[in-house]
Parts: structure tokens; sequence; C-alpha cells
């Protein structure tokens, strides 16, 4: 299948010049255009790429500062806290100090947590303040204020105290939209960690920054833990890759840029918060640029293809014409047959090429008429000397049967014979020497083997079957003939005992076999390999005359055959020694005779 599409495709450019030149001659044109297209299409998406890359790395680090900013302005508030004198009176009471005192101090620290939480804006939704060795915790928002006792580290700051950490930020697990930002108290004589002030944050203090770093909303842009596991991301649409995340976890730069099969990443450090900022910009936002030059290119480029294939076609056409005009010429030139051929009348090294080509078949088709009237006036002459001749010993034998019949037999006998000899000799004169009627030469043959039936008398059985009409059937003249004279002179003369001989003809539709078959003495294989070789190179041969060797007649008549009917008829022979031998003739049933 895929073959004779590709022998469909290709054939027209094998077989035409003109073809071959407009594909060039487009190819030519086209190529530039999308050369020319591609390339603008790659340095538009290289200077959009490097413009995305430098405008994201001043819009990471000035995000970041004001995110870090953001981030040390809650710091300050814990800080505040941490010195501030209302917590280290309270913490310089001892276990002794009388309950009126530690409830005075208690009250201030709950108003220093109030002032604090008043201060910082509606971005903090709570203070907590953890007391550890006290097993105390004070809490203050706008829902509640309270100190409890908890005997036990509460579960918020496991991790600030297991892992012996500083500073946590940690998403609230009640309110995605909230964290909890938590710095460790430290002993000043030996840093064992004492306690702990959280803040309760909303996470939207950080929306605006977040939003103008993705002004188109076709980014990623979020805030991360240290490994670049994010945190907190307002648009949740897209989400970085498992190769993005494995990259950032690797790298240990405070800012930078990672390139991924599928996008961009920049990442820059929130200073003091020990988070990162990220921004994913997926390759197709920059190839957007580069693609809708691309359509630009291509409109121009369907453009610049079509005007292109027509002037290809044009040029094409002017250029190959003269050729293609040649061409034709020379498909005109018939070496058999003269054929009025309209010349281009150029007279350039095309008209001279056709001038010399016309010039050189002319002369040809003569040769070849020449040589062509020589052979057959010679093979005719071939022809009718064979055709006219008797065997002399045949004509010898029945001239003598004829002489005894006289002395012996009644008149009426031997007038048959002379009758059947005379029509033999009148059909060897008078018919045409071409092709006859298939009936005539069966009559012919009758008359042969009445001479041949009356000279062997019992000895001699024969018999002719015909099947199917022959009207409108014809072959070559004394076709038929030489095959009997060679079946009595080969086969049955040499054999004692009975003679048979049997004449088969049949027709099938527009063609007849006719077989000759005798029990005679046969030939052997080597003689019958000789015989069949002969006939078999009729085909390639059936303008042969054969005038030497055994069987001249045989051969010669299927050699006429084959001249007249073409290689697809002829004659085969089959044999057996001492059994017999059977010679099959095959003639279409379509062609008239030809009048002399």
């Amino acid at each position: 299948m895929f073959t004779e599409l590709y022998r469909k495709l290709i054939d027209p450019f094998k077989r035409s010049i003109r073809n071959k030149l407009i594909l060039t001659m487009t190819f030519l044109t086209i190529l530039p255009v999308i050369a020319m297209t591609v390339v603008a299409a790659e340095n538009t998406r290289s200077s959009m790429e490097e413009e995305i890359m430098e405008t994201n790395r001043a819009n990471m680090n000035w995000a970041s500062i004001y995110l870090g900013e953001q981030f040390a302005r809650m710091n300050n508030l814990i800080y505040s806290i941490q010195i501030s004198d209302e917590l280290h009176q309270y913490l310089a009471l001892n276990q002794d100090a009388p309950a009126a005192s530690r409830f005075d101090e208690q009250k201030a620290v709950f108003n220093m947590l109030n002032s604090v939480y008043y201060s910082a804006g509606n971005y903090v939704f709570g203070v907590e303040l953890y007391l550890k060795e006290l097993d105390t915790l004070f809490t203050f928002n706008s829902m509640e204020s309270r100190i409890r006792s908890v005997p036990d580290i509460p579960s918020a700051y496991d991790e600030l105290f297991e892992h012996h950490k500083d500073f946590t930020i940690i998403n609230d697990p009640n309110d995605s939209e909230k964290f909890h930002m938590t710095r460790s108290m430290n002993r000043f004589e030996d840093q064992a960690q004492i306690g702990a002030i959280s803040l309760e944050v909303k996470w939207a203090e950080f929306n605006q920054t977040l939003e103008l770093l993705d002004s188109r909303g076709d980014y990623a842009v979020y805030i991360a833990d240290s490994t670049g596991s994010p945190v907190y991301q307002p648009n949740k649409e897209i989400q970085p890759s498992a190769e993005a995340l494995e990259r950032l976890a690797a790298t240990k730069d405070s800012s930078g840029f990672i390139r991924t099969a599928k996008e961009y990443v920049f990442y820059h450090a929130i200073d003091p918060s020990g988070m990162r900022l990220i921004k994913i910009v997926p390759s197709h936002v920059i190839n957007e640029s580069a693609m809708e030059t691309m359509k630009y290119g291509l409109v121009v480029g369907g453009l610049a293809t079509v005007v292109s294939v027509l002037l290809a076609a044009l040029v094409a056409w002017r250029t190959s014409k003269p050729i293609v005009t040649l061409a034709n010429s020379m498909k005109g030139i018939q070496l058999i047959k003269d054929k009025e051929v309209v010349r281009s009348g150029r007279v350039d090294e095309i008209g001279l090429l056709e001038t010399n080509l016309h010039g050189m078949a002319s002369r040809i088709r003569e040769h070849i008429r020449d040589n062509y009237l020589m052979n057959l006036e010679k093979q005719t002459a071939e022809l009718k000397a064979l055709q006219s001749q008797i065997h002399p010993h045949f004509l010898q034998n029945t001239l003598q049967m004829i002489g005894g019949m006289v002395y012996s037999q009644k008149p009426a006998d031997s007038y048959k014979v002379i009758r059947a000899l005379s029509e033999m000799f009148r059909y060897i004169v008078r018919a045409p020497d071409g092709l006859v009627p298939l009936q005539s030469e069966l009559d012919q043959l009758e008359h042969y083997m009445l001479i041949q039936k009356q000279r062997f008398a019992s000895r001699l059985e024969y018999k002719l079957e015909i099947e199917g009409g022959l009207g409108d059937c014809y072959i070559p003249k004394l076709s038929l003939q030489p095959i009997v004279e060679n079946a009595f002179v080969h086969g049955l003369e040499r054999k004692q005992g009975e003679w048979k001989l049997n004449i088969e003809v049949v027709r099938r539709d527009h063609e007849v076999t006719i077989r000759i078959s005798d029990n005679g003495v046969g030939m052997d294989q080597e003689r019958l390999a000789e015989m069949q070789s002969r006939l078999s190179k009729l085909s390639q041969q059936g303008d042969r005359v054969w005038s030497s060797g055994t069987s001249i007649g045989l051969v010669n008549a299927a050699s006429r055959i084959v001249m007249h009917f073409g290689p697809a008829y002829g004659m085969n022979m089959e044999s057996r020694e001492g059994q017999g031998t059977s010679v099959t003739v095959r003639i279409p049933c379509h062609t008239g005779g030809e009048i002399s």
C-alpha cells in the first residue's frame, strides 16, 4: 500500500522534467521564506525569554525585599514583647511572691499584649505568650484574653522546642488563610529556651505583593519553605512540577533561576523569615509571542508561497516548453509508419536537435523499409517454391499406381485417383498464396489421403473428425499436408503391420485445434527435443524459412502460422518411440482470407 502510494507520488516527477523544474523552483522560493519565518520566531522567543528573565529577576528582588520588611515588622512586634518591662518584671517574680503582686504583673502583661495587638494592624489576629518554666500560656485576640496553666508544651510549639529552633512559621491547621509566626525566648546566660511568643497572622497581608508578580494570572507565585514546597499560594490553578520542586530543594543559593522542560522557575530568599519567594512562568507564555510572530510569518509565507508557485510554474513552463515540445515530437516519430510531425521551427540548440532527430528517424525508417522489403521478397520466393512442390517420390508412386490400375481395375477407379491428383495440382496453382479457408485445406488433405488409401489399400486406416463450424476459419495454404506427409515418410512407412492416421478438428469459440496423430515408429527423446526446440524458436524467429534439414515442410508450415497469427499460435509435437507421433496445430478463427 505504502509502496503504491509512494510510486504514485514520485511517478509524475520521474516522467516530467517540467514537474521537476516546478518543484525545484518552488522549493528554492519557499525555503528562504520558511527559514526567515523560523529565525524571526526564534529571535522573538529568545528576546521574549531574555526580557522575562530580566524583568522577573528585578521584580523578585524588590518583592522579596518588601516581603522581608513585612516579616521584619512582625518580628519587631515579637521583639517588643520580648524586651518589654512588663514581661521581665513578671519573669522576675519568684514562686513565693504574694498573689496580689502576681495578679498585678499578669495584668500588666495583658495590657502590654493588648497594646501590641492593636498596634500591629488588622493583619494580626492574635498574640500568644508561652512561658515554659512557669507552665503559663497568655492568649490575647479579638475574641478572648486569658491566662491558663499548661503542664505540657502546647502542640503548636512542638516543632520549636523539639528541634531547638529559634523561629518557625506554621500554617494554622484549622484555617489555611492564617499562619503562626513563632519566635523562641532564650535565657541570656545559657541560651536555654524558656518560652515563646507567637503571632497569628493573615496570609492576605502578602496578597497585594504576590498579585503584582502575577499580573497576567498565568503564573504560579507562592511563598515556600526552605525546600521550595508551597506554604502559601493564592492562585492554585498552576502548580510547580515535580522536577521544579526537586531542583529547588537541591539548590542552596539565596536567589536564582531554574529552567525545566515545561517552566521557568525564579526564586529569592525572604529575609529574615528563612522562607523563599517562588515564581513559575510556564514555557507557553514565552512561546506565545513567538507563535504570534510565527502565525504572521506563516500568513506572509503562505502568500509568498502562492506567488512563488505561480512564478515557478510560469518560469518552468516557459523554460521547459521547448524540451516538452521536442519530447512530444519524438513521441510522434514512427519508425515503421510515416506520420506527419509538426516541428517547432526553433533555430537554437533545441531546434538543431529536433532537425537532426527527425533526419535520423527518416533514414532509419528508410533502412527498415528497404531491409523489410528485401527479406519479404526472399521469403515469399522461398515459400512459393516450397508450396508449389509435390514430393517427387509421392508423384512417382502415384503415377506408377495409376498405370497399374489402368490394366487391372475399372476405369472409374483410375479416374477417381487421376481426378484427386488433378485437384491437388489445381489447388497448388490456383489457390491464393496467403490464407485459405480451413475447409479448402481439409479438402486438399482428403484428395491426398484418397491417393494414399488407394496405394496402401486395407493396410491404412484413416479417420477425420470435425467438431464445430469452420466457415470463418482460415489457415496458411498447404499447412496440413506437410504434417501428414511427415507421418507417412518418418512414421508409418517404417512400421510393420497396420497403419492408423487420425485427424481431429475441434473449434472452441475463436480458436481451432487440429490434432494429427499416427501409430508409426515415433522418435527417440533426442530427436523429439530437437524438433520441439525448432518449433519453440519460431515464436522469436517467426519470419524464418527453413531450407535444410529434415521435416522442412512441417517446420516451414509452423513458421508461416506464427508469421500470420503471432507467437501465441503454431505447432506442438509429442512422440513416444515405437508408439507413434502426434502434432497439434492451433490457429485463431476470426481472420479473413486474402485474395490474390
